[in-house]
């Protein structure tokens, strides 16, 4: 249940009206996460704009789901693990690559870099080895690349916070806990 206001659509006015616009017109429903940021247009307009401009980004469709579940993952978020288990399967993710991404073990050995790299930042607040961000360049990943999955922990992490406080009601289908899928 959620534990700020959920801005309906009806109820929205002025920029955060603008912004359900705009979100409904791309995704075809106004999520319930953004039904709690409406809260503040500032803070929905922000989630919204580094989203889209990452989006147009280097990071392969693919890969910026692969930090998103890596993320949302270690961060115990099951609204967007839900989430992005659908966008990544949009992206051509399978159930088992998918799977493999949240348990930090993919099989291809390009995301298996990435995954490591975006867990190493998370855990080292960004002080990672040397070797380290060798390993993810190793891989394939451009330094352009790099700087965007780092993005993409900032955007992942804050709306990972926000479910946490919010409450966000699941709108999505549902994603299996892993402990399910380990039996």
């Amino acid at each position: 249940m959620p534990r700020l206001k959920k801005i309906e659509p009806q109820e929205a006015t002025g920029e955060v009206k603008q912004l359900f616009d705009e979100v409904e017109n791309k995704l075809g429903k106004i999520p319930n996460i953004f039904r709690g940021m409406g809260n503040s247009a500032a803070g929905l307009k922000a989630y919204l704009f580094m989203a889209d401009s990452l989006s147009n980004g280097e990071l392969s469709q693919a890969d910026r789901e692969v930090v998103y579940l890596a993320v949302s993952q270690k961060n115990e978020c099951h609204y967007c693990v839900s989430a992005h288990t659908t966008m990544a399967k949009k992206a051509g993710l399978t159930d088992d690559q998918i799977l493999s991404i949240r348990r930090h073990q993919p099989e291809n050995p390009k995301q298996q870099a990435l995954v490591r790299f975006v867990t190493r930042v998370m855990e080292t607040k960004g002080f990672v080895e040397d070797g380290e961000l060798e390993a993810v360049k190793n891989a394939g990943y451009s330094d352009g690349e790099i700087t965007e999955a780092i993005a993409y922990i900032g955007l992942a992490t804050y709306s990972n916070l926000f479910n946490h406080v919010f409450g966000t009601e699941l709108d999505f289908p549902e994603a299996p806990k892993l402990e399910e899928q380990a039996a």
